[in-house]
């Protein structure tokens, strides 16, 4: 462990890493003006009387301060995984008060910045120790059926992970800058850009949306952390040279990375990816490196003890909330010093009283050459039926377009008759360019249920730009946007088009998270199911205006302009 590494704790006594974190322009923030925004937060939510209280921040710059402030005023902080209604109608049975940027909530707490804080007047007030065991962040995991459980971590645990992460990796990534593309909402980003860098004090550069900015933004030794969901979307055309001239260490964490995306990724990127495996409830718990060719097995942190029991793993470690055995629902097996992971063991159920593994069935499937990834699930209805989620490999592609959907079924279908009976191989398909990813790059099974009941069609993407973006849609009558609207003349509702503009919108540019209002609304063209309609999107982010356009073979169906408010207002 580096001579300098402070410790999470020893941070939080008084907080000493505000040479840790960047300002959004790329300024560091130096040690006194982060004293300063701690103790205005600190100040502020001590003056409340609300004891849990969720945050949620766009930019680690804010949020960093803000949680230390509000660790130091005794208060349970709650992080909000996004700022969706029903996320936030949610949280709201759980905590008392909002604080950040949380759009939609009026009674929100905010302490605006003031790039003129010089500090000189910060922490009136004497900075006491926390109690490691008593000091604590609720998060929530995404639940493999949609449904949050809140996981409770104290300070000590934090710690603890923290001084592991230092231990493993702390001389690779000693003087580099921190980048990264995924929300320090959730535990991975929480861990890997917020607490560790400035328990190391490490800069944290602001989180990067896009593969070139994020290139763009490398200037010196650098530290990526990522997701497989960006992994797997490296576009080429970009200046990777510079990047590989930068880097010196690539973390992923979140759920799998394909070979074929980890081999990618070590060309451009010129290092190896290192995968960190290990969860909301555990913590972290191991780590391997592979480049698509050599999968090395995983290897436990520092102070992480695991073993077999009936080939699921077992782990024991200070991250958890007890010094018992947790038993995952992994299926293992050892490996020299490591272990390598088999699949889940709780993903068998039973279709038409067999029983099926999805987990194997998923593999059937990547083994087809038109076939890159698979995710299967079970679909509750008249009767149980397999569904399926399909990235077509470039092989799948071609014959898609050339031949067609039912021309890919049927080769899909003959790869799974040598492995699967008719009545435990997927009746239900989607092809799509890539798995539904939560910000963290997990695909929770909710997003793949939404897939055979979408609100919206999957998007095939035409143009993605920094500031423009094009898009077609089909309009298939399954969606359940058409639902009353109407039964013998479905039409696309104009709530819903307005609603698509913004959400492919937040897909394809960093938007703002406040709507303002919108304007120039015109609808001039009804759409109906069946339809393939195009949507174009242009992003002005000095006017902070998204325009959309939606139009077809017909003719032009509706446009506008939504206004959004400036971030932090």
């Amino acid at each position: 462990m580096t001579a300098e590494f402070l410790g999470l704790a020893n941070v939080a006594v008084a907080p000493r890493a505000g040479r840790g974190v960047v300002r959004s322009g790329g300024v560091l923030l130096d040690h006194a003006w982060f004293r300063h925004q701690a103790a205005r937060w600190r100040d502020a939510l001590t003056a409340r009387g609300e004891r849990r209280w969720a945050l949620h921040f766009e930019e680690v710059a804010d949020f960093a301060p803000a949680l230390y402030g509000a660790w130091h005023a005794g208060k349970e902080v709650y992080l909000c995984a996004d700022v969706l209604p029903e996320t936030l109608d949610r949280l709201a049975r759980d905590v008392e008060g909002f604080a950040g940027d949380i759009p939609g909530r009026g009674d929100a707490l905010a302490l605006h910045r003031d790039p003129g804080d010089s500090g000189a007047a910060a922490g009136a007030e004497p900075w006491t120790a926390l109690d490691p065991r008593q000091t604590r962040l609720v998060l929530y995991t995404s639940g493999s059926t949609g449904e949050p459980a809140a996981i409770s971590k104290t300070l000590s645990q934090l710690d603890c992970e923290v001084r592991a992460l230092e231990q493993a990796f702390g001389d690779r990534v000693a003087g580099t800058v921190v980048h990264g593309t995924v929300s320090h909402q959730h535990i991975y980003g929480l861990l890997f850009r917020v607490l560790w860098p400035l328990a190391a004090g490490r800069p944290v550069a602001p989180r990067g949306f896009y593969h070139e900015e994020l290139v763009a933004a490398l200037d010196g030794p650098a530290v990526l952390v990522s997701s497989p969901a960006h992994l797997k979307r490296m576009p080429e055309g970009i200046d990777w040279k510079h990047a590989r001239d930068c880097l010196r260490m690539v973390f992923s964490s979140g759920g799998a990375l394909p070979a074929e995306a980890a081999a990618n990724a070590t060309r451009l990127l010129g290092q190896v990816p290192v995968e960190v495996y290990g969860s909301s409830e555990t913590g972290g718990i191991a780590w391997h490196r592979s480049d698509g060719a050599v999968d090395a097995p995983w290897m436990a942190l520092p102070d992480v003890r695991w073993r077999v029991r009936e080939g699921l793993l077992e782990v024991a470690s200070p991250h958890l909330p007890d010094a018992g055995w947790h038993a995952t629902a992994d299926r293992v097996e050892a490996a020299g010093d490591g272990f390598r992971l088999l699949g889940r063991a709780d993903r068998i159920v039973k279709v038409e009283e067999r029983r099926v593994s999805l987990t194997g069935l998923e593999r059937a499937l990547a083994a087809c050459p038109e076939v890159a990834e698979a995710r299967v699930i079970l679909l509750q209805g008249a009767r149980a039926e397999l569904g399926a989620v399909v990235v077509p490999s470039a092989e799948g592609v071609r014959r898609l377009r050339e031949e067609g959907r039912g021309a890919l079924l049927r080769a899909l279908g003959r790869h799974l008759a040598t492995r699967q009976d008719a009545a435990t191989r997927p009746r239900r398909w989607r092809f799509v360019d890539a798995l539904p990813a939560n910000p963290q790059g997990k695909s929770p099974e909710a997003m793949l249920y939404a897939l055979f009941r979408p609100m919206r069609p999957a998007a095939v993407w035409r143009v993605r730009e920094v500031e423009r973006a094009s898009l077609e849609l089909e309009l298939d009558l399954e969606l359940a946007v058409f639902d009353g609207h109407f039964p013998q003349l479905p039409i696309l509702p104009g709530v819903a088009q307005l609603d698509w503009a913004v959400r492919f919108g937040r897909e394809a540019f960093a938007l703002p998270s406040d709507i303002l209002r919108v304007d120039a609304l015109k609808f001039q063209r009804v759409a109906r199911p069946g339809e393939r309609i195009r949507l174009d999107l242009d992003w002005h982010p000095v006017r902070r205006t998204l325009g959309f356009r939606y139009q077809s073979g017909l003719g032009p169906h509706s446009s506008g302009r939504v206004l959004f408010g400036e971030v932090g207002t």
